[in-house]
């Protein structure tokens, strides 16, 4: 007895996943290539995806400012407490405006800023002064005492355990 033959449309479907996955790698599941292939037969004639309508942000610029307040106010605030104090916002929202929007992430229970401050750059800027200035005056022998490392900023931060890093709480 001889196995069945597969529908043609499978067997197409099988041959361009093969050829795709060999030119561009693992980027589509055959499902896509036969949803792709239907709208080709269908007249399509070009690979872009259509314009869709984006959806409205609903953070807005007054509650980036209040989020930014409280995490200001209280480091150690959670996303839950957040959204208590901001209860018409729901938590999805909360947690996208802290850390996509205003750019900040956890660390030991405190809320820290990713990028560098405009703060930061200043104090940055001033130690590259002090060096020139020092380096004018004191020459190569300075420049000897300088360690230098790779372009990667690091800072020392050491972190604290859980406990210390609850709230305060009376007993």
């Amino acid at each position: 007895m001889t196995a069945p033959i597969q529908s043609p449309a499978k067997c197409e479907v099988r041959d361009i996943h093969k050829q795709i996955v060999a030119v561009y790698g693992n980027v589509m599941n055959p499902q896509n290539v036969t949803k792709w292939r239907l709208e080709f037969l269908q007249g399509r004639t070009d690979v872009q995806d259509e314009l869709r309508s984006s959806r409205l942000s609903l953070i807005s610029d007054d509650l980036l400012q209040e989020i930014e307040g409280e995490i200001r106010a209280h480091r150690r605030v959670t996303m839950r407490e957040l959204h208590h104090i901001i209860p018409e916002v729901s938590k999805t929202t909360i947690h996208e405006a802290v850390t996509e929007k205003l750019g900040y992430r956890k660390l030991c229970a405190r809320w820290v800023l990713r990028m560098i401050t405009d703060d930061d750059k200043t104090k940055r800027m001033g130690s590259a002064l002090k060096f020139l200035t020092r380096c004018a005056q004191e020459g190569d022998e300075f420049l000897d005492s300088i360690v230098t490392e790779d372009k990667t900023w690091g800072f020392h931060h050491t972190p604290e355990s859980r406990q210390q890093s609850l709230p305060f709480r009376r007993q």
